[in-house]
This record gives structure tokens, C-alpha cells and sequence, in this order.
């Protein structure tokens, strides 16, 4: 955004009228050969408008007159042009979840009474061993270990690429970014009107202007609740996929169903250790090889498949 462009959005987030002022002035410097005066207007915009246009630099000292201080850049805000200036406009409706999503949501918070509860983590345990004891047959647990967790790093990565919508994120940060480039503007305004020792009116019109901005915020921060949905959404799918997989690492482990020669593995600093055994604070073993496999994976795959999981801009 030009300067001339950032002039005429302060001007019109002080004051929305001023859109039609600033037209006036130009089709009044468009009649007077790219001059205007007071006089040519003051039936179109008030004296406070005209004072804060050439306070602004909008407006420069002519030859007789004022002239625009940047012709280009005037018309490209005034014309549309500078699309900065707008609203950023977000489609509500598009954030809200899906039955599907909510049921979901719904089936992973009753998975995870498995792990307080030991009859429901036998039950979970026990069905998902179906499938699982074939790999657990045939790899040591560590290697089972591995292989869950790339699995479960292939799906996550793929259900966050394709249920998490990141353009729509990216609008919700920079509506909150235009808000507070505004509570800015207007500190910045009230701050040089009292250096240069303004008016009670003005200030007081400023204070009203910062509570307007305030009250934005927070419906805006309201409004937000939208990116949180947009974002947890992909996670109550993960959790339902990945909960009984932890169920059932959790019931091989804690209820003995692996080996005494695999239920101890070699970590890294600190040595040989059983897997039910806390290494970092109350993380098990198991725990923590889980997660170093799940995060490298992952990695990995995001870069080898070159997925973005960052908000566009």
C-alpha cells in the first residue's frame, strides 16, 4: 500500500463520509486543471473533513490553490484499486462443522475413557490386536512402535491438508491484523493531536474512535471462534483414529501382553529401559519413541509431498 493509500484508509476508518469527500475533491480538481480551493467544495464536505485531508498530506500546497499530493495512487484508492483498505469478508456458514464432524468429535471423547477405565481398554485393546498382531508377530515392539507411528503421521498429515482450510485461517489473522493496525492508527492519531495541543472536541472524538475500535475487536475476537473450529476440526478425526491405537499400545504395555525380552528397548542417554518406565517427568518410554518417530515422520512427509500447513497471505 502507497502512502497516499494509507493516508486515505485512515482518513475513511476515522470517518466513512470522507469517501464522498475525497470524490468531491477530485472532480473538483478535475474541473480547475488539478487545483482545488475551499470554496470549490465547502458545499460538499465540512471544514473539520477539509482541514484533516490537507492535515493528512492528502492535499499539498498548488500554485493557487491545493493540488493531490499523488494523482496515481489517489484514483487507484478511491477507484478500488487498493483492495487493503476493504474488509476482509469471511464466509461463516463454510466453518462451521459438518453432523459427520461432530460425530466424531463425539466417538473420540468416549474412546478416551479407555484410559481410566480398563474394561473399555481391553475391549478397544483387544479389537484392534486383530489386526495388529499379524505386524506384532512379525517386528520386535519397537519396530510395531515405528510403524504405528508413521501410520498415524500419514493420516494426520493428510486429514489437516485436506479439512483445514488454511485461506480461510489466513483471513481470520489478517482481520485481527487490520484491527489492530487500526487501535494503532488511532493511538498514533490521539498521541500527535495532544503534541499539537488539539481541542477537547477532537479528542474526545478520538476516544470515541478508540472505544469503536475496542468494541471491533471484540466482536471480531468473538467471530474468531470460526478459526478455532477451522482448525480443530482435523484433530477430533486424528483423535479418533489415533486414541485406539494409544489404547492399544497402552494395554499391550501396561497389561503384560508383550514379552519380558521385548518389553525393555535402548534409549539414548538413558540406556536400557522398560517401556512403561518415565524417562521425561511422567512420559513412558513407549510414549516418548512414539512421538520422535511420529514428529520426524511427519516432517518428512510434509516436505517429500511439499504440503504448507501455514496460513497463505
Amino acid at each position: 500500500m502507497t502512502r497516499t493509500a494509507e493516508k486515505i484508509d485512515a482518513l475513511v476508518r476515522e470517518d466513512s463520509s470522507m469517501l464522498e469527500a475525497l470524490e468531491s475533491i477530485r472532480a473538483a480538481a478535475d474541473e480547475n486543471g488539478g487545483e482545488v480551493e475551499w470554496a470549490d467544495v465547502r458545499d460538499d464536505l465540512s471544514s473539520g473533513q477539509w482541514g484533516r485531508i490537507i492535515e493528512k498530506g492528502v492535499l499539498i500546497d498548488g500554485e493557487e490553490g491545493f493540488r493531490i499530493e499523488d494523482r496515481a495512487a489517489f484514483d487507484d484508492a478511491l477507484d478500488g484499486d487498493a483492495d487493503e483498505t476493504s474488509e476482509v469478508e469471511i464466509d461463516e456458514e463454510a466453518s462451521k462443522w459438518s453432523q459427520w464432524d461432530k460425530m466424531a468429535g463425539m466417538a473420540a471423547l468416549l474412546l478416551m475413557v479407555g484410559y481410566w477405565f480398563d474394561s473399555v481398554r481391553r475391549v478397544v485393546g483387544g479389537t484392534i490386536d486383530i489386526a495388529l498382531s499379524p505386524l506384532d508377530a512379525a517386528l520386535p515392539f519397537y519396530a510395531v512402535i515405528l510403524s504405528v507411528a508413521m501410520l498415524t503421521g500419514l493420516y494426520s498429515t493428510l486429514l489437516q491438508a485436506n479439512l483445514m482450510n488454511m485461506d480461510r485461517i489466513s483471513k481470520y489473522q489478517e482481520r485481527m491484523k487490520g484491527m489492530q493496525d487500526k487501535r494503532k492508527d488511532v493511538q498514533e492519531r490521539k498521541k500527535a493531536a495532544k503534541e499539537r495541543g488539539a481541542d477537547e472536541a477532537e479528542l474526545e472524538r478520538l476516544d470515541n474512535e478508540m472505544q469503536r475500535v475496542q468494541e471491533e475487536q471484540m466482536e471480531a475476537m468473538a467471530d474468531n471462534l470460526g478459526m478455532f473450529k477451522e482448525q480443530f476440526r482435523p484433530m477430533v478425526w486424528i483423535m479418533l483414529f489415533t486414541i485406539p491405537l494409544f489404547l492399544w499400545m497402552y494395554w499391550m504395555i501396561r497389561d503384560g501382553n508383550i514379552s519380558d525380552a521385548e518389553n525393555q528397548v535402548v534409549m539414548p542417554i538413558a540406556g536400557v529401559v522398560q517401556w512403561n518406565s518415565g524417562i521425561i517427568g511422567p512420559m513412558q518410554a513407549w510414549i516418548v519413541w512414539y512421538f520422535l518417530c511420529s514428529m520426524g515422520f511427519t516432517q518428512l512427509l510434509r516436505k517429500s509431498i511439499n504440503i504448507d500447513m501455514s496460513p497463505t497471505g
